[in-house]
This record gives structure tokens, C-alpha cells and sequence, in this order.
């Protein structure tokens, strides 16, 4: 049963990896991201459904337009299979569950914001404000457990945690603007219902990987010579990144930190 969820989640990550190239595309440009039907930047024909099999069909067509002969980017392909594998590793975590839908469509938003706060460096509120009230939906599926014991506690816990990280960030921001974006601040709401719906441990292990996570590679790219004092770095990924350390690890983190003490 674990293996064919794990396998369905894999094809479902690659059908979501499709559409997020169109999302991370046009969300930031305020454009539609269901019309109109996708097309070749180049010389403008729309990509035909056989020309719109993830991964398969930009092999097939080895990188380039059938039309016009124009290369397409190999981001493409990369981002369905690392949608995929994210969408893998989320079913292989947590099995057969109603979490399960909560945690991947968490998956999905962390590719778009990832790869857009890159590109733009924003974190687009058509994105992250809908979250909201999706994330809080998909957790309070969880914590009611058809046919197993409901959890309200969680849920509770979940609305807790999130205006606690939100909170802490919009302190931070106040305290210091030129630091930190206000999507950030929004963003750390979101992340905040799903650390505080795993538990206090994965809530505060999950709010300071994001900080120590950003910190090293802050670092390393000033080593590196890749940024500056003055360079924007994005730092909606490292959020991102110290939130599913949080959800994956932070209660183990968080009852071994305890036990030194």
C-alpha cells in the first residue's frame, strides 16, 4: 500500500512540476495562469498536449521547440522531477494519512515561492495569502482523522504556532525593515500552522533552522565571493527549508536539546 502511494505521489509530482513552471513563470508577472494555454516564447504556437508530458516530452523533442527549433530550458524538466521527488519523499515520511494532502500541497508552494524569490526576490501574495486558509483546511482534515481519533488539540496548536511566527516575524521587521521583506513576514504565518500542528518542538526548531540555515549560507556565499555586505539575498528558501526541518526533525531536535538540559 506505502509503495503504490509513494509511486502515485511521484506521478503527481510530476503533473504539479508542469503546472508550477507556468506558475512560477506568470504569477510573478501578474498574468493568468490558466489562460491563455501555454505557447513558445519565441514564435508563439501553442505547445501541443503530446509536447506536454513532463519530462518525457522535452527529451523526446531533445530540448527544443517543435516549431521553430528554439531551445527550452533545462529548468523545466528539473522542476517536475524535483516536484516529483519532493511529492516522493512527502508520502514516503508520512505514509497513508490525512496529513498527507496538507504536507504536499506545502510541497508544491515551497518549489513556486523557491524558485520565485530567487528570480524577483518576492514573495507573491497570490501565492501565499490563499495558503492561508488552504494550509488551515488541509490541517483541520488531519486533526479530524476520518475514521480514526480526531486531534483538535493540533489544530488549535496549528492557529497557535502560526500567529506566534507571524508575530515574531513582523517584530523582527519593525525592528529591522532593511533585513527582511513583509512577504517574509506572511510567509512565516503560513509555515507557522504546520510547525505549531506537529508540536512546540517543531515550531521553535523549525523558526531557527530557518534563521541558522540562512546565516551559513549567507556566509558562504560572502567566503565565496558570490555576494557582498550590501547583496539582497532571498531569504524566503532558507524559510522554507529551516520549515521542513522543523516538521521532519524538530520534535526528535527538539526532545534531544531537552535531554542535555
Amino acid at each position: 500500500m506505502t509503495g503504490l502511494l509513494v509511486a502515485a505521489c511521484g506521478l503527481l509530482g510530476l503533473a504539479v512540476g508542469s503546472f508550477l513552471n507556468v506558475v512560477v513563470w506568470r504569477v510573478p508577472r501578474g498574468e493568468s495562469v490558466v489562460h491563455p494555454p501555454s505557447a513558445c516564447p519565441r514564435c508563439g504556437h501553442p505547445i501541443r498536449p503530446r509536447d506536454n508530458v513532463p519530462v518525457l516530452s522535452w527529451l523526446l523533442l531533445r530540448g527544443r521547440c517543435r516549431d521553430c527549433g528554439a531551445p527550452i530550458s533545462a529548468r523545466y524538466p528539473l522542476v517536475e522531477l524535483g516536484t516529483a521527488v519532493a511529492f516522493l519523499a512527502v508520502a514516503w515520511f508520512t505514509g497513508p494519512g490525512w496529513v498527507l494532502p496538507a504536507l504536499l500541497y506545502l510541497a508544491a508552494i515551497s518549489v513556486a515561492l523557491t524558485l520565485i524569490d530567487v528570480d524577483v526576490h518576492r514573495l507573491p501574495d497570490a501565492i501565499v495569502l490563499p495558503s492561508y486558509p488552504v494550509a488551515l483546511g488541509l490541517l483541520a482534515l488531519a486533526s479530524a482523522d476520518p475514521g480514526g481519533t480526531a486531534d483538535w488539540a493540533a489544530l488549535v496548536r496549528a492557529a497557535a504556532g502560526g500567529a506566534a511566527m507571524y508575530t515574531a516575524y513582523l517584530v523582527i521587521r519593525l525592528i529591522h525593515p532593511a533585513g527582511m521583506g513583509f512577504g517574509d513576514v506572511k510567509l512565516a504565518g503560513v509555515l507557522g500552522l504546520y510547525l505549531g500542528w506537529y508540536g512546540w518542538g517543531a515550531l521553535a526548531v523549525g523558526f531557527f533552522a530557518g534563521f541558522l540555515v540562512g546565516g551559513v549560507v549567507g556566509i558562504a556565499l560572502l567566503a565565496a565571493g558570490r555576494a557582498g555586505r550590501r547583496t539582497a539575498i532571498p531569504y524566503g528558501p532558507w524559510m522554507l527549508v529551516g520549515a521542513w526541518i522543523g516538521v521532519v526533525a524538530g520534535p526528535a531536535l527538539a526532545g534531544w536539546y531537552v535531554g542535555l538540559l
